[in-house]
């Protein structure tokens, strides 16, 4: 059992958990992601890596309530125990000193798996550029842990009632049509999203690192449900 030493709400159906997971928190690294059940009853959720503190023993998920059991889940309080807390799980991101500026592009939920990598890219020496976008300023979360690790950051929502008005392509497409240090982006978030991104980099030749998350039933790769198909 797991225990749930800390909640946070960002939002209406967004909310964090620090979960008391030694283990887990010595080996996470950031792109690693775990599988949660929360009791026997209960289907497996896997959830990003958000961030991790082994110190503490903790292990950082941000979740939004989208279905029955993430709706459970956000009714739970600090202090209750989850059955499975299993992992870490999947490949750890590639990251390393580049000669030049990483620009990371988080959409939505997609900005928690982006921080644990923007961390690692400023240990590394990197210049650090963050685009992190939202649809209207209730659901902003994390600004100011992202400011801590970047050498510039924007803030964008859709209706623009925080930030910059518009979606987080313009402000990427800005970025890049202003600076010539640009030696890669990440980009996660909804697909569309990342697709988008994507298309504005292109022009420019700049390596492109996305997140494709399809489905998952236990988050081991054996069954094959979670493959991505590419090229044929």
């Amino acid at each position: 059992m797991y225990r749930i030493v800390r909640k946070e709400q960002f939002g209406p159906t967004t909310f964090l958990w620090d979960v008391n997971a030694p283990d887990v928190a010595r080996a996470a690294r950031a792109g690693h992601f775990v599988m949660v059940r929360i009791d026997e009853r209960g289907e497996r959720i896997p959830l990003t890596v958000a961030d991790m503190d082994p110190a503490r023993g903790t292990v950082t998920v941000v979740i939004q309530a989208v279905g029955k059991t993430t709706r459970q889940m956000m009714e739970m309080a600090e202090g209750e125990m989850v059955l499975d807390f299993i992992g870490p799980l999947g490949l750890p991101s590639e990251i390393e000193p580049l000669d030049g500026t990483v620009v990371l592009v988080g959409g939505g939920l997609g900005v928690a798996p982006v921080y644990p990598q923007l961390g690692d890219y400023k240990v590394h020496g990197n210049q650090t550029i963050s685009i992190i976008g939202f649809r209207s300023r209730e659901l902003v979360f994390w600004e100011e842990p992202f400011r801590r690790y970047s050498d510039e950051l924007i803030v964008t929502t859709d209706d623009g009632t925080y930030g910059r008005k518009g979606f987080v392509t313009a402000a990427l497409g800005d970025v890049l049509a202003s600076r010539s240090d640009v030696r890669r982006v990440v980009a996660i978030g909804p697909i569309p999203m990342m697709k988008a991104c994507c298309e504005v980099t292109r022009p420019y030749g700049i390596q492109t690192i996305v997140s494709l998350n399809s489905i998952m039933v236990h988050g081991t790769g054996t069954c094959g449900s979670c493959r991505v198909t590419r090229g044929g």
